[in-house]
Parts: C-alpha cells; structure tokens; sequence
C-alpha cells in the first residue's frame, strides 16, 4: 500500500503522502520506501510515533476520537495546515485503515482546497496580542469542537476571554456556581486533555470562561459586564458577542465566541471581529465578513 501510495503521489505530483499511523512502525524502512516524497506521520497514540523525529520524519498527535476514520483523517489534514506542515491548497495521497482497523487497506488522493483549511499559526500571529500562540492556539481549537461537535448531539454556544485577566475580572461576577472554582490550578490547565473534555461539557452553562496567558481556567459560568457603546457588529449576532466585541475593547484581551446558531467561531480583538471560522460538517471554511454593520443601541 506504501509502495502504491508513492506511485500515486509521483504521478499526481502531490505535496506529500499522509500516514494514519495504528500501530508500532518500523521508520527506517518507511523512510527507505518513500524516497524523496514529503511524508506526514498522524496518530492518536504519542507511543506509536516515538522515534519518528530520529528519521526526521514529522508527526501530528491526535486527540482521542471514537469518530469513523474519515473524521481522524480530517483532523490530521487540519492540524497539518494548522501547524504550517500543509499549505491549505495541497495535494495529499493518504494512506490508512479504511475498513479494517490495524490493516493499511486504503488509499485517497485528497485536494485541499484553499477555502478548507483550519486557523493557523500564520493567522493567529497577526493578532498584536501579549497572550503565547500555544494558549490562543488551544483555545480556539477548543472552542472550534464546541462548535463542531456541540455536546450530546445539541448545539452550544459559549465564550473564551483570554489575557489581562486581572482586567478582564473586574468586569465580570459569577451567574450562580462557579463550576472550577476551588480547583488547584494544575486542574485547571486547558493543556490537559480531562480539563478539555470538562469544558465541554459545563460549555453548555450560561456565562463566559476567564483563561490566563498561560492556559489556566481561572472562572467559568461569568457574566461579562462592559460598555458596548460606539461598538458596530454584523446584524443577527447577539448579547454574546456584543459582551466579547466590548470587553475585548476595554480590556485588550482576546474574547473567542461559539455561536449556538451556527457553530461559528469568531476571535474579538479591540471590539472588532479579526478572525472568523465556519464548522461545517467536518472541515472548517474560512468566509468573508460580507455582512453590513449595525450600530450598537447603547451601552
């Protein structure tokens, strides 16, 4: 199948060939096998990919999934072009268990399409910001999954505000129960793939998540009480993301918005929408801001 997978890319002249890696591999005779075509390593086990980078061979982790193999694929492309490994018009041949798990049985030319591509690095470090690519990075990946996945099959709409946390605070107080509140810190880190999962889940609670620079969750279920005056946003969107466009403007922290509409993740910087991802069913597309204004009522 490898073998039938670098023909393909040759022939095809693709920009690499993708391995959906499931069990132990042996990279020496992998890398002899491709020659000189790019090759990208993705699985959702760290151990299956230990000795890869001795080959100089790169590697995408993914997260656990129980979802069919054409969404694992998916996630690895993102991630790719997320991490710069892809450019978001690639050609990619992938090679991976289509049918039968552990057995290398299918083969797929995919053609990336520039419009189908994940946030990026390139992007996000556009944004002038004082918070680190990695926590930015994680939240928005994790507010795209709200978005994607919802929870329990219903949709969810929920709120990031990142950075200047000290700030960003005294705007804020708790609807009710704080549900992370009285947990060590190390508990709370958003690294921390059962911290992610518990986001999701307390996601479908009404108020925003207060995250520091440095990826900790330091409140959840708050209310985000600033000025929206002279603020202008598309029509149809609604008081929460008029509470991220506005505290994003009086504080200079980054607010993430979930649509519980649509799904669509939108970045606030300033009290302005900089960046904007649609879910659809699998891969996200990015789309322009073709929407007229609509001036804010009030404070």
């Amino acid at each position: 199948m490898i073998t039938l997978a670098v023909r393909m890319a040759r022939s095809s002249n693709a920009d690499a060939l993708m391995l959906l890696v499931e069990g132990p591999t042996n990279f020496e005779r992998l890398k002899e096998a491709v020659g000189d075509v790019p090759l990208l390593l993705a699985s959702e086990s760290a151990s299956y990919l230990e000795g890869a980078a001795a080959f100089n061979l790169r590697s995408i982790k993914l997260p656990q999934s129980e979802g069919p193999v054409q969404e694992k694929l998916t996630q690895a492309l993102l991630e790719s072009v997320a991490d710069d490994l892809l450019a978001p018009g690639a050609d990619v041949v992938a090679v991976y268990s289509g049918f039968e798990a552990g057995k290398l049985d299918s083969v797929s030319l995919i053609h990336l399409d520039e419009h189908l591509k994940r946030l990026t690095s390139s992007d996000l470090r556009q944004l002038e910001t004082r918070v680190p690519l990695d926590t930015l990075k994680s939240v928005v990946d994790l507010a795209v999954e709200i978005g994607r996945e919802g929870r329990e099959g219903k949709p969810v709409g929920t709120m990031f505000v990142v950075g200047n946390t000290k700030k960003v605070l005294t705007m804020c107080h708790a609807i009710g129960f704080d549900p992370v509140k009285g947990y060590h810190r190390d508990e709370r880190m958003l690294s921390d793939p059962r911290v992610r999962e518990g986001i999701k889940e307390i996601a479908q609670m009404d108020g925003a998540f207060i995250v520091t620079p440095d990826g900790v969750v330091q409140a959840a279920a708050q209310y985000v009480d600033a000025s929206a005056a002279g603020i202008t946003l598309s029509k149809g969107l609604g008081a929460r993301h008029w509470a991220a466009a506005a505290v994003s403007r009086a504080s200079d922290a980054l607010a993430v918005t979930v649509s519980e509409s649509s799904g669509t993740v939108r970045i606030f910087q300033n009290g302005e929408v900089m960046l904007r991802i649609e879910p659809l069913q699998r891969p996200m597309k990015w789309k322009g801001f073709e929407d007229e204004p609509e001036a804010a009522s009030g404070a």
